[in-house]
């Protein structure tokens, strides 16, 4: 039997800023791509995961929002 997935996985402290984003999550949040979001990653210009379990990958909300953070802005 397995365990259902979920996009959010809270930290135990329960601080939003602790939560671990699953990638459905972070796709949404960023708007990217998996491919694009691993794209990144191999460049060391996107925040790394936390490790989960043996196949389970969870970013770290507050590296997510200093990552968005960091982006510039567009003057339209």
């Amino acid at each position: 039997m397995h365990q259902a997935r979920t996009d959010v996985v809270t930290s135990p402290q329960g601080s939003p800023a602790n939560d671990l984003l699953r990638m459905r999550a972070v796709v949404q949040r960023t708007g990217l791509g998996r491919s694009t979001i691993y794209r990144l990653m191999a460049s060391k210009q996107f925040p790394l995961p936390v490790r989960l379990g043996s196949r389970a990958v969870g970013w770290r909300r507050a590296d997510l929002d200093r990552w968005t953070e960091s982006l510039p802005t567009v003057a339209h």
